[in-house]
């Protein structure tokens, strides 16, 4: 893709949507120019010795060579392959090295939606820079960003938002998996989640399973809701109440049937469980369903 850059309009609607695009671009930035280039978007020109402070959010990949970012946080060096995350109303100031030169792909963007998602994500809130490599997934969603605004059809603005929140979702999956990949309990993890899927009648005993594996059920617990978002108990009860929803819609069994093959004592309880879950009973979700 050649380079570019543009500013972008956000109508009422688009605000009103919760998540929209300000600019976007790409540039190669050749080896012994000064940066930013004279040609960059006026609203966003900085000199090295001021730095700048945006009124939005931008996400910037870095695909080739390398250079510096220095903000509140301190200095840090970027290398092909970096996300470089910057926050709304904080200082900041980045530059690829002489000798190297560097690729970007920005976007920048505001909204509730954007205010939403980097105070509830830490790695959004926290993270300055990401080294995550050239991934192809990351810069396809740029490039479908980028082709949107180049085009600017009617509506391409609430496309472009979802493609920014799977952008998020790709960011904080990739530092998730980081966190696990190759290390010995994220086998363990992947052996619960196989115990507790074809278990769904009984409890499995997660602690006689981490003992097995010679790890601290708390260790194993607290890595556990890290890697899925809930702890191991939580996990087993989402499980049964999935199977739960299918036994109810796909099969001709009782309520009482349903419930027992879940492993719980009694249809009260089980009632009560299902209720607290999904806010209605299953003879409702059967009848209301159908």
């Amino acid at each position: 893709m050649k380079d570019f850059f543009k500013y972008i309009t956000a109508g009422d609607d688009d605000k009103d949507w919760g998540l929209y695009l300000n600019v976007s671009g790409k540039s190669k930035i050749a080896p012994n120019t000064l940066y930013p280039p004279s040609n960059h978007p006026s609203g966003y020109y900085f000199s090295w010795e001021k730095g700048r402070v945006l009124q939005e959010y931008q996400i910037n990949y870095i695909t080739e060579g390398s250079g510096i970012l220095e903000n509140e946080s301190g200095k840090f060096q970027i290398k092909p392959g970096t996300l470089i995350i910057t926050k709304k109303n904080t200082w900041h100031r980045y530059r690829p090295h002489k000798k190297s030169g560097w690729v970007e792909n920005y976007i920048g963007f505001s909204g509730e939606l954007a205010e939403h998602f980097f105070q509830k994500s830490l790695t959004l809130k926290e993270q300055s820079l990401i080294y995550c490599g050239m991934r192809e997934e990351f810069i396809d969603t740029f490039y479908k960003i980028f082709v949107l605004v180049q085009r600017e059809e009617p509506g391409f603005q609430q496309i472009a938002s979802g493609l920014i929140i799977k952008l998020f979702g790709y960011i904080i999956a990739y530092q998730k998996h980081r966190n696990f990949s190759g290390k010995q309990i994220e086998k363990i993890i992947h052996n619960a989640r196989y115990q507790m899927r074809n278990n769904l009648s009984h409890e499995v005993d997660l602690k006689v399973l981490a003992a097995q594996n010679n790890v601290g059920y708390s260790y194993f617990r607290k890595m556990f809701k890290q890697y899925t978002g809930i702890s191991p108990r939580q996990y087993h009860l989402e499980l049964k109440i999935i199977r739960a929803k299918e036994l109810i819609l796909s099969s001709e069994k009782t309520i009482k049937e349903i419930g027992f093959e879940l492993g719980f004592l009694s249809q009260h309880y089980f009632s009560r469980f299902f209720k607290e879950k999904t806010g209605i009973n299953p003879s409702d979700f059967r009848k209301y369903t159908y």
